[in-house]
């Protein structure tokens, strides 16, 4: 099968309608270069988030072995389940101390695809694994990469300046975080999408379904040490605002796709500029 498609027909992405290859717009919802230039049925093949679902969990469990490698290699080849702060450090994780003291601003992108431990990655991922699929059905793959990205950008800067200014308060709950790490804060913007979803729609079936999950994990970053919450809420916030924008009921267009994939590239240079730059000896 060829990896793109030249001639005869395919679907609309964005309503299912049959559209020529060549079409330059969808006669039925507007949407432009509904071909996707010949690659429309190749990407379907991906399945309904456009294979978004796989991408994190690979490039997550993938960096969680690299950091695990790394601690090994400095740690007497101990190799043990869980990587050291030196190495989340190194990969780019975010939080007062590489943000403020180090000036690795960069980090907000980065440190949402690393993980501190088997169990913070296994439950990370089965969450993430229950939420994108249905938040893609709703806003369509490319504003889900959209909110899945940004959101945890939110979260982290949230949890960094938190930790910078806050570290007086009394609780340790409440002072934000010196390094951190963690898909949460992504997968609190998609449960923040998915609660603009039900108050967009007026759907109860949705709001009831992430208000359950909401209050399981609050609770969970209550009772729990190290547990961002910082994160979680400015997660949470910044999928709700990229959630309005966006707008569910719209259409999703090609300027999405082209966006979610500069998201996707500006993570991966952030944990490429992170190990470059390597961990300050001062």
């Amino acid at each position: 099968m060829a990896l793109r498609q030249r001639t005869g027909s395919t679907l609309c992405p964005g309503c299912g309608t049959l559209v020529g290859v060549n079409d330059e717009v969808c006669y039925n919802c507007g949407r432009r270069n509904p071909a996707l230039w010949g690659f429309s049925p190749l990407l379907r093949n991906l399945g309904r988030d456009l294979g978004f679902t796989n991408i994190v969990t690979v490039a997550c469990v993938g960096l969680y072995l690299a950091t695990l490698v790394v601690t090994a290699g400095h740690s007497n080849g101990a190799f043990g389940l869980s990587p050291d702060p030196l190495s989340l450090f190194l990969f780019g994780a975010s939080g007062a101390l590489p943000v403020f003291q180090y000036g690795r601003w960069w980090t907000v992108l980065s440190a949402g695809w690393l993980h501190a431990g088997l169990i913070h990655i296994a439950l990370n991922m089965y969450s993430f694994r229950q939420l994108g699929p249905p938040t893609a059905d709703f806003y369509g793959p490319a504003r889900t990469v959209i909110i899945f990205v940004l959101g945890s950008a939110a979260g982290f800067l949230l949890s960094s300046l938190a930790g910078h200014f806050l570290w007086w308060m009394p609780f340790r709950f409440l002072r934000g975080a010196d390094l951190t790490v963690g898909a949460s804060a992504g997968i609190f913007a998609l449960i923040g999408a998915l609660a603009y979803y039900g108050r967009r729609t007026g759907s109860s079936a949705v709001r009831t379904f992430i208000t359950s999950n909401a209050v399981i994990w609050i609770l969970w970053g209550v009772l729990m040490p190290g547990i961002d919450n910082y994160a979680h809420a400015g997660g949470f916030l910044g999928g709700y605002a990229a959630s309005r924008i966006l707008d569910p009921l719209t259409r999703e267009r090609v300027d999405h796709m082209i966006i979610a994939l500069g998201c996707l590239v500006l993570s991966a240079i952030a944990v490429i500029a992170s190990f470059v730059a390597g961990v300050p000896t001062r």
